[in-house]
């Protein structure tokens, strides 16, 4: 029996090896988003796999071994603060279970791995066994940087999978802050090594040398991929904005994120619980302010994450959450007073990640790294508590006795394992049936996109994207379906029956999006969308245009285009007085904003009200630049000399140049060859 407990130990140790390495640079082409949501499910089913090799060794030895680690009870209260947060706060329990920066399934993935990871028995000599693992994937995946800030691929054709190579910046995390923290990590770690001797048992002259020559090798590779990879981040980049933006605008300002986090100590259950997990952009709407619409950020309505991830995981779990962290940190320190081996090294890395956690949002490769980091001080902890004590801390449990015990456990176990891992392999099987369906779409193949898209959801019914993504496919499916019609050949009652079939499909799904998470503005925007472009089709539907365009403005309120947007139905309605009020409340959140002052000038103008619409049409020119905006600018300043036509000779007013701004349009419903249709009354936005 003990040669087969050997075994299985090996067996872990080895499958944890081939993780830790494998793991920087794993990605797959097979989802929407290659990178974190690889590497989350890897994390996700090797955890399974790991926990099924346990009780394969357990149904074997009829033994349970359990070594007590020094951070085990925190994180196994920290893991209670994260689903008391999703249980009590989160409007989608399954987007929170799922978000890859942070969410259940990460922390409890990753709390899985620094069980296995701090239990790893090591030989004598093997020293930050894990680091020095992920230390040698970092150079695979710095030599991997490097070749990419060249871009090598972009005048090769490449299959359509990989068309992504050659895309600037790309790298192995998708994202280039992420890789920056990555590489940060190990040249601080390369640094340390290289300066500190070695602590091998057969240390002599040439050893050191060889190891000095390795360690300044990767500190060399590392550090110039961190240089490039930094460069990327800094350099300007024309965004759609048609600013130049640094990679700041990635992330919400910090003001703001500090106020998210006061915002939750306004009630009792939010104070306690926060939010809820992935529910951040439900509380940065409510906090953002006038400041942020001056800003170049104004057109992002929200954001998922914090600019820190400590006040991220405040906004989130609530005050349970961040003590509870909190406590867990100080326990950290003091362990790594405690710890003889290897202290400076741990304690200079866990300072680093500490300082990205204060300062940086929170990130799947963060918290791997700061998993990683505990785990390995967990295990040197209980190392030299052993060698002081002298006395093995591992506690075993002979169940040979106890038959009915040990078959319980063991049926527990596999119904666990085999459950949790049928309900992953359901949601990245959707994961891949919602990549398949957006290609659909990028080849204007309605079937495969609607096919694909379809079975997303039912594998996984409960992600909004699929819902919102769903809804627009199937408006643009009936107005494809319009389109076939002519004079000579006008629509079957075939025809005409799927086109009204495809329209409430649209507005099932985006009414079940609203109903996954009514906290999201993004979600009513979308139903009101789907309103918007059938007022000309269906009795009713700009009164559930208007009302949800209205419950995305209680949710975000600070946002200036829901208010533009629905002042545009009103006026386009013929309700001038409405669309007037509304338009006054968009020029108000954003006081530069020239589209909104050019809707206001003729609100004004259809209401005879002529002085204020000329005042209103000034400003638009104030705003405008008239090199940039030399088309609107000439349009504006004609329209302009028409108002003032209205007017008795009245004083002029001079311009200003402003900032680039989309082209001036009047509202009006979007244009659309559906036939009219009758939908049930069941359809509107306040329907269950």
């Amino acid at each position: 029996m003990k040669k087969f407990a050997v075994f299985f130990d090996l067996i872990n140790q080895y499958f944890l090896s081939f993780i830790l390495f494998i793991f920087p640079f794993f990605f797959l082409t097979i989802t929407q988003e290659f990178f974190l949501t690889n590497k989350l499910y890897l994390l996700a089913f090797s955890s399974l796999f790991l926990l099924f090799i346990s009780t394969i060794k357990f149904a074997v030895t009829k033994k349970i071994s359990w070594q007590k680690g020094v951070f085990d009870s925190f994180l196994i209260i920290f893991l209670v603060s994260l689903v008391s947060s999703v249980i009590f706060s989160s409007p989608n329990k399954v987007q929170a279970l799922l978000n890859p920066n942070f969410g259940l399934l990460t922390f409890f993935s990753l709390t899985i791995l620094y069980f296995y990871l701090s239990r790893n028995k090591e030989k004598q000599t093997g020293h930050n066994l894990s680091l020095q693992i992920l230390s040698t994937s970092s150079l695979f995946v710095s030599i991997l940087t490097i070749i990419f800030f060249f871009q090598p691929f972009k005048n090769i054709d490449l299959p359509v999978s990989l068309q992504f190579l050659k895309t600037p910046n790309v790298n192995l995390f998708g994202s280039q802050l992420d890789l920056a923290i990555f590489l940060d990590f190990f040249v601080v770690f390369h640094i340390i090594q290289t300066l500190t001797p070695t602590n091998s048992i057969d240390k002599n002259e040439k050893s050191e040398k060889k190891s000095l020559i390795i360690n300044a090798s990767y500190l060399i590779l590392t550090l110039t991929a961190l240089f490039l990879t930094i460069y990327s981040l800094i350099k300007p980049i024309t965004t759609n904005f048609n600013q130049f933006q640094p990679f700041s605008t990635n992330m919400p300002p910090f003001r703001l994120s500090w106020y998210t986090a006061v915002e939750i100590l306004k009630n009792p259950v939010t104070a306690f619980f926060g939010v809820g997990v992935d529910n951040f952009s439900s509380i940065f709407t409510k906090v953002k302010d006038i400041a942020y619409n001056q800003s170049n950020l104004w057109q992002i309505y929200s954001f998922n994450y914090s600019h820190s991830a400590v006040l991220h995981l405040f906004a989130e779990t609530g005050i349970f959450g961040l003590v509870t962290f909190f406590l867990f940190i100080f326990l950290i320190i003091n362990q790594l007073m405690r710890v003889g081996s290897d202290r400076h090294l741990l304690l200079i890395l866990f300072i680093y990640l500490l300082v990205r956690l204060f300062f940086f949002p929170p990130s799947l490769i963060t918290w791997f790294l700061f998993f990683l980091l505990i785990a390995e001080l967990s295990r040197l902890s209980r190392k030299d508590m052993v060698n002081h004590v002298s006395a093995n801390s591992t506690k075993e449990i002979d169940l040979t006795e106890l038959l009915p015990f040990y078959i319980a456990t063991i049926i527990f176990s596999l119904i666990f394992i085999i459950g949790f891992g049928y309900l992953l392999a359901r949601s990245y099987l959707s994961e891949y049936y919602f990549k398949k369906g957006i290609d659909g779409v990028a080849k204007n193949d309605a079937k495969q996109a609607y096919e694909n898209v379809r079975q997303a959801i039912i594998l996984n019914p409960f992600i909004e994207r699929y819902r919102t993504n769903f809804s627009q496919l199937n408006l643009i499916i009936a107005n494809n379906l319009a389109s076939k019609a002519t004079k000579d050949k006008p629509l079957s009652e075939q025809d005409k029956q799927n086109i009204s079939l495809a329209i409430q499909s649209a507005i099932s799904e985006a009414k079940v999006a609203v109903s996954l998470n009514d906290k999201k503005a993004q979600n009513w925007e979308n139903l009101a969308q789907i309103y918007r472009n059938i007022i000309k089709l269906i009795q009713g539907a700009d009164v559930w245009a208007i009302s949800a365009y209205q419950r995305a403005i209680v949710v975000d309120p600070q946002n200036p285009v829901y208010r533009l947007t629905l002042g545009g139905i009103y006026y386009s309605l013929g309700n001038y007085d409405d669309a007037n009020n509304l338009f006054i409340q968009a020029v108000s959140l954003k006081p530069d904003w020239p589209l909104a002052y050019y809707n206001l000038a003729w609100s004004y103008y259809q209401k005879e009200k002529y002085q204020e619409a000329v005042v209103s049409m000034e400003n638009v020119l104030r705003f405008l630049d008239p090199k940039k905006d030399e088309i609107d600018y000439k349009k504006a300043k004609k329209e302009l000399e028409e108002f003032k036509k209205k007017l008795p000779k009245e004083e002029e007013q001079s311009t200003q140049e402003g900032k680039t701004q989309p082209k001036l349009t009047l509202p009006s419903p979007i244009p659309t060859t559906i036939p009219e249709i009758k939908l049930p009354k069941e359809a509107s936005p306040e329907a269950k």
